[in-house]
């Protein structure tokens, strides 16, 4: 196979070690289109209809032979988000002879689906996302389809812990003056803690941004709010 068109990396990940990153939602399909995004361009695709956005067959192909055995994990992230891909769970399953751990970094919009939850089933690990719990906020800070709101993703959330069998490291990035307001974040964090997680990853802004002059919060408040939470925290800047 001349190109990987739908592997990249590996990359040295801060959260995942040396990782192989995988994109089957290319050209920007997602369900969301967050102002932080460090794709740094509006998404293209806004949806929520599961698709195969890229052939499943091509995509296993790819990672077979881009694998190799000193990597930490096999990341489905990308452009887009990962669990609109109709195939997810098919992939997933193809994969489970490489002795590689499966990632899968989601932004939490699908996980109301029983057919996604059960997919992700297949993934040794899934670091979902949790940016807030008031709909205004989640409506200026995520920018999703009419469809989806923040009590949709924190129920997903709920159900997808309380049976999912792999880690799960609940991401949370905050942006200043969106949605770093103390109350906002006690909200998260409440919500946060009736989750069956193994850590909470509490970040900022740290690069480029799809809508400019987004801002990151101060390491001494992450600090701070990461005392909110009850399971064990790890602070991102």
């Amino acid at each position: 196979m001349e190109i990987l068109r739908h592997i990249y990396g590996p990359v040295h990940s801060r959260r995942l070690g040396k990782s192989l990153g995988v994109n089957i939602t290319p050209g920007r399909v997602c369900n969301l289109d967050c102002i932080y995004c460090e794709e740094a361009r509006p998404t293209v695709l806004h949806t929520l209809e599961r698709k195969e956005y890229a052939p499943a067959h091509q995509v296993i192909a790819e990672i077979r032979e881009a694998t190799t055995p000193d990597l930490d994990y096999i990341t489905f992230s990308g452009s887009g988000e990962p669990t609109l891909h109709l195939r997810l769970g098919e992939i997933l399953q193809a994969l489970q002879d490489i002795p590689v751990p499966k990632a899968v970094i989601t932004n939490s919009g699908l996980l109301h689906l029983a057919t996604v939850r059960e997919e992700l089933q297949a993934a040794d690990l899934v670091v979902p996302s949790l940016d807030a719990v008031s709909e205004a906020v989640f409506q200026k800070l995520n920018r999703p389809c009419p469809q989806l709101s923040a009590k949709t993703v924190i129920a997903g959330l709920r159900e997808f812990s309380a049976n999912y069998s792999g880690q799960i490291w609940l991401e949370v990035l905050l942006v200043k003056g969106v949605n770093d307001s103390p109350d906002e974040v006690k909200e998260i964090a409440g919500v946060a803690n009736t989750l069956k997680i193994d850590k909470v990853q509490l970040n900022t802004i740290s690069r480029a941004t799809t809508v400019a002059g987004c801002q990151p919060v101060l390491a001494e408040a992450l600090a701070k709010y990461a005392n909110l939470f009850a399971a064990p925290t790890e602070i991102y800047t």
